[in-house]
Order: C-alpha cells, then structure tokens, then sequence
C-alpha cells in the first residue's frame, strides 16, 4: 500500500513523525490479519466476494469512542 497523508477533521496536515509511524504500523497489521482471513476463508471454501463485503461492513459499522455525539 502506498504511503497515505493523514488529516485531521480540520484538514490539515498531521506531520507527526511518531502518529504517523503508528498508523504505519496499525494498518500494516491489520492489513495482514485481513489477508490470512481471506486465503483461510478461501481455503475453506468461503466466497471471496461474501469475505470482502463482510470487511467492509465490519469498517462501515466502527464507532469513534471520542465524538461528542456517540450515544453508547
């Protein structure tokens, strides 16, 4: 995966080397944990696709614990 340039709500750059390095390091784990869940899956004999959309809406469905407006 390319590098991503991460933003604040207000837009603007962050150029905290040590923020930066751990997203790096977050999205480089999860990335590999969601590889081992799809060729695991694909072994097994799951669908591809139905594996992909199920990522997809785990990350639809996250909740940001810090927003003012999170009711839970």
């Amino acid at each position: 995966m390319n590098k991503v340039k991460w933003y604040g709500d207000n837009g603007e750059l962050v150029s905290c080397h040590e923020k930066i390095k751990v997203m790096e390091q977050n999205i480089q784990e999860i990335t590999e944990l969601m590889q081992y869940l799809l060729e695991d899956g694909v072994l097994m004999g799951i669908s591809e696709t139905q594996i992909k959309l199920v990522l997809q809406k785990i990350v639809s469905q996250l909740k940001n614990p810090y927003t003012k407006n999170n009711k839970e």
